[in-house]
């Protein structure tokens, strides 16, 4: 059975073809001088994601902020486990160095977001003791590792990286503090 709306269909497209025909290329005239080459595109930065997609998963399904502060410093532990990891290796291949530049850009964007999910829930109101307490005691630990890593000798070229990882981690004791002033600050009402 023929269905007359394929048929139109077909009918239709074969009409357009012919009323609209593909652009043809225009003759090459081999006497012209040949245009001058494209520049080169610009190199374009990839912006490379610190998180799995399993750790970016479960920031996602977090449902507190504490939570999520707990998160972010659980990755940025294991980042520096990594990097201890690459220093204990013998061999050091080409992508070592991209490998731990990663690692310690990824430590320091991990740290950078737990203070700045906890700064975010002074407005939401939120119990944040929890996620306060928990970025007090980590970046107490995390200091004197990254003061360690700053000495090594093997990590020279990324002294400036350390310097940042250093000094973002500074930034959220302070943030863990400040926030733990004002949640004193604001007693917390109990249940009659």
């Amino acid at each position: 059975m023929i269905n007359p709306i394929r048929v139109a269909m077909k009918v239709g497209a074969v009409c357009i073809a012919l009323l609209f025909p593909p652009p043809r290329p225009a003759p090459f005239n081999f006497d012209a001088p040949s245009p001058a080459p494209a520049p080169a595109p610009a190199p374009q930065q990839v912006k490379k994601d610190y998180l799995s997609p399993i750790e970016a998963d479960q920031i996602r399904d977090a449902m507190t902020i504490s939570e999520r502060v707990r998160l972010f410093l659980g990755f940025a532990a294991d980042r520096l486990h990594k990097i201890d990891y690459e220093l204990q290796r013998k061999d050091k291949d080409q992508q070592w160095s991209d490998r731990m530049w990663g690692l310690i850009n990824a430590y320091t964007g991990c740290v950078d977001d737990a203070a700045d999910n906890l700064e975010a829930g002074l407005e939401k109101q939120e119990n944040l003791r929890p996620g306060t307490k928990e970025l007090d005691k980590r970046t107490k630990e995390f200091l004197p590792k990254l003061k360690e890593l700053h000495d090594n000798p093997d990590l020279a070229k990324f002294k400036s990286d350390l310097d940042d990882a250093m000094q973002a981690t500074q930034d959220a004791a302070d943030t863990a503090q400040k926030v733990a002033k004002e949640l004193s600050a604001a007693p917390e009402r109990r249940r009659p």
